[in-house]
């Protein structure tokens, strides 16, 4: 019983054996033996073992490359070497660094940008088909046009229905582009022109009721613009409003900013804007106080220039002060 329990392990143990044996040497005919035969074969070696300082860390953080998968990223290593300098090899290539790009940022910028407070999570792999689709002009589904204006229709429905529904609301104004507005407080003031400067107080809100803008942000009691430096619906409405108003405006988003996401605010979103009108500054009114100031310092310039050290020429002192007081005046 002994001995044949002892040639058992023994025939277990040399079976092992030549299984570690054969997986060696198969691991062996997979590694290139590297001859160096000169100087320059010799440091050129030594300078690609030294070249992978801190590579291990580079690839763990930034492309999330698990070592104990460093055998494949050597096997893509190698053939993007080979391959490289052809033109499919750089077309290949730049499809991996791509798709690489496409999941990390696209997809997610994509998903931020343009569906921010939708209920609408999108899906990589219809993305991607979509996104070679048109690389290869496959427009089976969906042409350039039809896939932007359907997107358009599916993100502008929530503010279509606000619109809808605000219209309906009592003290709503619509003006034929469709912007709607609602008076709070009609002022009797002068009614500015494009190029003036409008001071004004504002907040701006979504359809949601998040404020992501005023004035109260920017820590002071009023702001200036001129209204052909804003969007449309507030350039419109501005020049509607006299000089003391405070309208509630209820932009659409072809008078705000469309299919541009901006910050907080997502593509093709309605907006919301309360905005007081406090004063106006005509561009030539500014000219003039320009020149007024202008003419102040040459007189400070020239009282500095003509005060006598001497009691004896003291006309020049008095006359260029009374010059002086006089811009203050104004």
């Amino acid at each position: 019983m002994k001995k044949t329990l002892f040639l058992a392990l023994t025939i277990l143990a040399s079976s092992i054996c030549a299984s570690a044996t054969s997986k060696a040497d198969k691991n062996k005919k997979n590694i290139a033996t590297t001859v160096l035969t000169n100087q320059t074969d010799s440091i050129s070696y030594a300078a690609g073992v030294n070249a992978t300082s801190g590579l291990l860390p580079f690839l763990q953080q930034q492309y999330g490359v698990d070592t104990a998968h460093i055998v494949d990223f050597i096997k893509g290593f190698n053939e993007a070497e080979s391959k490289i300098n052809t033109p499919e090899g750089k077309a290949y290539i730049a499809g991996m660094d791509i798709a690489k790009m496409v999941a990390e940022r696209i997809i997610p910028g994509t998903q931020e940008q343009e569906f921010k407070g939708s209920n609408i999570t999108l899906d990589p792999k219809s993305f991607n088909a979509g996104f070679t689709a048109q690389l290869t002009k496959d427009t089976t589904i969906f042409t350039f046009k039809e896939a932007k204006d359907f997107k358009k229709d599916i993100l502008s429905a929530a503010g279509e229905k606000f619109l809808s529904e605000n219209a309906k609301q009592p003290g709503i104004k619509i003006l034929p582009d469709g912007l709607q507005y609602k008076v709070l407080t009609q002022g009797t003031g002068e009614t500015p022109k494009e190029n003036d400067e409008c001071e004004v107080v504002y907040e701006g809100k979504l359809i949601d009721g998040t404020v992501f803008d005023s004035t109260k942000k920017h820590g002071s009691t009023t702001d200036k613009f001129r209204p052909g430096q804003v969007i449309k619906g507030w350039k419109e409405a501005l020049c509607m409003m006299p000089v003391g108003s405070k309208w509630e405006l209820y932009i659409p988003e072809e008078l705000g900013y469309g299919e541009r996401a901006t910050g907080p605010i997502p593509a093709y979103s309605p907006l919301v804007f309360t905005v007081e009108l406090v004063g106006i500054t005509h561009p030539e009114e500014k000219k003039d106080d320009n020149k007024v100031t202008e003419k102040t310092e040459s007189n400070v310039k020239s009282a500095s220039k003509t005060t006598p050290t001497t009691t004896g020429k003291s006309v020049n002192k008095t006359v260029n002060k009374s010059k002086i007081k006089v811009h203050k005046q104004k």
